[in-house]
């Protein structure tokens, strides 16, 4: 039975806080890391993720995909043992639907033709 490598991951927040650090296999997806931050996302900050879609973490200057697993980002401190690997979160503001379905509403509701002309 082969034995897992543990990575120790902490998630630094824009606002300069961190989430973590939490261990996991180097096996572990970066859609399943993120999942983990949605979960672990504190309530009190406002706009917070939704979606794994909402999310991107970017380690060393890169933005990881999600099929990819740890072991396949090549993380720096994976060579290092009992080094803390830190990612940065960006969340994805919330785009506000209602003013365009409001738009889509309206363009129906008058019929004919929407060209404008400048």
């Amino acid at each position: 039975m082969a034995v897992q490598e543990l990575v120790e991951i902490k998630f630094r927040l824009a606002d300069g806080s961190d989430i973590g650090p939490n261990k996991y296999a180097s096996s572990t997806t970066v859609a399943h890391l993120k999942d983990k931050l949605i979960a672990q996302w504190p309530k009190d900050k406002d706009n917070g993720p939704r979606t794994t879609n909402d999310v991107k973490l970017i380690n060393a200057g890169r933005i990881l995909e999600n099929s990819k697993t740890l072991g396949e980002t090549r993380l720096p401190a994976i060579e290092v043992p009992g080094g803390v690997i830190t990612m940065h979160v960006v969340v994805r503001p919330p785009v506000n639907d209602r003013n365009n379905d409001k738009l889509k509403d309206d363009s129906l509701k008058k019929g004919g033709c929407a060209c404008t002309i400048l």
